[in-house]
């Protein structure tokens, strides 16, 4: 009877990782005739309840189990797993965080070949993966990286170990990290994907030829990186280069008023990396340029496979990919300036644009608001800080310098924006973490996300900018509603990404290159209401005349950067 137990429970696996909700529940009726008592059965249906969300019969479910069976394993992950999706944080993540120390301890504990193992394998990586999440929305990214780079390394496939290598790679880049040791790491993902490129041997290489661009992405639609494509889209001298774009995501509005560009349009969801590259490859693309990097369902598996004999990476992700398949990584003068040792941290040269590497095009997501022309000091008679950034991005020595600036602002207070905000455990996350870093909390408050937070920062005098890793559209729009940010210049393009931002808007001003001046700059501005009152009354005019918004002038020097390293290409 053990025995069939064991294989019913393999196979309930199995049905899970294929995605397969009736098989799991086929099995979890076996498993119930076998045997009802052990709870087994009756844990598998609600963990199948749980991934259609069907919340009420996992939780009926769950409350039989726990209360026969309350140290039942599947039936305590699955209960972790049902707080995950109530976004009860505050249950969530100490209770994975407690099984999976048990799971570790049982699995070392067991052989490989011993029946036991893989069900033990299955439930903790479920665990690490359910837990990484719940880091990642519970601003703890550097512990969900740690949670993902150990699902890595027990990972059974080796897709399955690059995907989640991949989204390490994407945590990792929340916190500090040195230029050398981010190529490093970076350059382990490409040998798990185990994969042979193409090798490009009969390409014609004509300098002059009229060139296939292609653009490959998860995310044209509604997203941060969808600001920032409708100038490669519809702004191209389509006299000398043609368009190709392979959407790799779901289809929204955005989606909709994107494929109204000229261009050709490739739906490539649901396909294999492998087949993926082979149609891009059909398409003779001369240089194929990735707009996610390892962000979530990225490109990465199909640009490993090299479809196209140059590739690039940039824009939507701010640091090297590790794989020798592409070429040259997008940056500008003020992220990566020739010579700087930052270069040394990506496995790609760099394509280097004289001003801003993207162009910020508003409206392309989401109406645009006007401008508060007023700022709210004048009328509130105090000042108002805020940061509307992923709250994953604000460290504990950043807040230490935020606490810095309230102190010395008289009645200032600072608004917190996001999606941890939106949630009960998460405010209560934020309020303790708050008070350890000794904060008074009357000034801060917590505002949930919300669809017109455009609209919500004429509520906001100045934005602080996140370190190391930086805003970029929340920068852009930040300043597009006359809201002055205040960034530091850092170390590696990530961390220099706001500086570029506000020197091609035409505030280098705002631009410093430490904490003290950080400080310093946010309360020279915070103690200036007329200055403040400034930028808010004249931000937006002075965007719209600047580099970063220069939709022709931003195409012209990228298509003389694409001319260049195809030029490169043919001379080899």
């Amino acid at each position: 009877m053990e025995h069939d137990t064991l294989n019913w429970l393999n196979l309930a696996d199995k049905f899970a990782s294929d995605g397969d909700l009736k098989g799991m529940r086929a099995c979890a009726r076996e498993l119930w005739e076998i045997d009802a008592d052990s709870m087994d059965g009756a844990a598998v249906m609600a963990e199948a309840a749980l991934y259609t969300g069907d919340n009420e019969e996992a939780r009926a479910l769950l409350d039989e189990i726990l209360r026969k069976k309350p140290h039942h394993l599947r039936g305590r992950l699955v209960a972790a797993g049902l707080a995950a999706a109530e976004f009860r944080l505050d249950e969530q993540i100490p209770e994975l965080a407690r099984l999976i120390q048990e799971l570790e301890r049982k699995l070392w504990a067991l052989t490989p070949d011993e029946p036991y193992y893989k069900i033990v394998a299955y439930l903790l990586q479920k665990a690490r993966a359910w837990l990484a999440d719940g880091y990642y929305l519970g601003a703890q990214p550097d512990k969900a990286a740690e949670m993902m780079l150990a699902y890595s390394k027990h990972a059974e496939s080796d897709e399955e170990k690059a995907s989640a290598y991949s989204k390490f790679l994407f945590m990792r880049n929340y916190r500090e990290l040195g230029s050398l040791e981010g190529r490093d790491l970076a350059a382990k993902y490409e040998p798990l994907l185990n994969v042979t490129p193409y090798l490009h041997e009969h390409v014609r290489k004509l300098p002059d030829k009229k060139l296939r661009i292609g653009y490959i992405s998860p995310d044209f639609r509604q997203h941060a990186v969808a600001n920032f494509v409708a100038p490669l889209l519809k702004n191209f001298d389509s006299s000398h280069f043609s368009v190709y774009v392979y959407s790799l995501g779901q289809r929204d509005e955005v989606t909709k008023r994107l494929m109204a560009s000229p261009v050709v349009w490739r739906d490539l969801r649901g396909r294999s990396p492998r087949t993926a590259a082979r149609l891009i490859a059909e398409d003779q693309i001369d240089i194929l340029v990735d707009l996610s990097g390892h962000s979530q369902n990225n490109a990465m598996p199909i640009m490993a496979l090299r479809p196209a004999p140059v590739q690039v990476a940039g824009i939507g992700y701010m640091n090297t990919t590790g794989l020798s398949t592409v070429d040259y990584f997008l940056s500008d003068e003020v992220c990566l300036p020739v010579g700087d040792t930052a270069e040394q941290g990506f496995t790609e040269k760099i394509l280097r644009l004289p001003h801003s590497h993207l162009c910020y095009v508003p409206g392309a997501v989401r109406e645009i608001p006007a401008a508060g022309t007023e700022a709210p000091c004048l009328k509130n008679g105090y000042v108002t800080f805020g940061s509307f950034n992923n709250l994953a991005k604000v460290t504990d020595e950043t807040l230490l310098l935020w606490r810095g600036i309230l102190d010395q602002v008289r009645s200032s207070k600072l608004v917190l924006k996001g999606k941890l905000c939106s949630i009960d455990s998460g405010r209560a996350i934020l309020r303790d973490r708050l008070k350890r870093l000794s904060f008074d909390l009357s000034k801060v408050e917590m505002r949930p996300y919300s669809p017109d937070y455009m609209e919500q920062y004429r509520d906001i005098d100045i934005a602080l900018d996140t370190m190391p890793y930086n805003g970029g559209l929340t920068t852009c729009e930040a300043l597009f509603m006359g809201v002055p940010v205040v960034s530091i210049r850092g170390r590696r393009h990530g961390s220099r990404f706001g500086a570029s931002i506000l020197v091609n808007a035409g505030v280098r001003e705002l631009v410093v290159e430490n904490d003290i001046n950080y400080v310093r700059r946010a309360v020279q501005l915070g103690n200036s209401p007329e200055l403040i009152g400034a930028y808010h009354s004249g931000l937006r005019a002075n965007m719209l005349k600047s580099p970063i918004m220069d939709v022709k002038g931003y195409m012209a020097e990228l298509e003389r950067g694409y001319c260049g390293i195809w030029q490169n290409f043919c001379t080899i």
